[in-house]
């Protein structure tokens, strides 16, 4: 038994010491031109899926995501904030975003009405290593599920000419 917990403490050991002299080589490049290899990526995938799932069932959504007006506070909040790297339908992502990797998804292309938990989660906390802020810190529950409910009840729905009326009617140039 002890020669077998050894073996164990050792061999961790031992990993633990080769994982630090990677690290410190700079063999891997951190590049964001440089892509993730598929054991990486795979690894980053299912640690962020099984973190969101284990988190996101504690918000309770609220009976109110499609009230005209939360969904067009989510719209003024979306468009300020969130368009410029996911994009909206007839509107491209900013040129910033061919240098981010991962490339935030266009959230517009996909109708994602019963993921409201998550999407809540993902813009509350943001993801790390990621270009995905957290909006906790300038944000109330309130505005992130009207942003919550924007991209979840209406975004995916939308065609260009009505996001772009939209705009017309609600973008708010003073909203900060």
């Amino acid at each position: 038994m002890k020669k077998n917990l050894f073996t164990i403490v050792a061999t961790f050991l031992i990993l633990g010491v080769l994982s630090f002299i990677f690290i410190l080589s700079g063999a891997y490049n951190i590049s964001q031109l440089s892509h993730h290899n598929w054991l990486t990526m795979s690894i980053i995938k299912m640690t962020t899926h099984s973190s969101i799932d284990r988190r996101m069932k504690e918000n309770v959504v609220p009976a109110n995501l499609k009230d005209s007006t939360v969904l067009i506070t989510g719209f003024k909040h979306y468009n300020e904030m969130c368009v410029s790297c996911h994009g909206a339908p007839g509107v491209k992502p900013n040129e910033m975003v061919e240098g981010l990797y991962p490339k935030p998804p266009e959230i517009y292309k996909h109708g994602e009405e019963d993921a409201a938990q998550e999407f809540f989660w993902i813009i509350k906390n943001g993801i790390k290593m990621t270009s995905m802020p957290a909006f906790a810190p300038t944000h109330d529950d309130e505005k992130i599920w009207a942003m919550t409910a924007f991209v979840t009840q209406k975004l995916a729905k939308m065609s260009p000419e009505e996001y772009q009326a939209w705009n017309k009617k609600y973008a708010d140039p003073t909203m900060k």
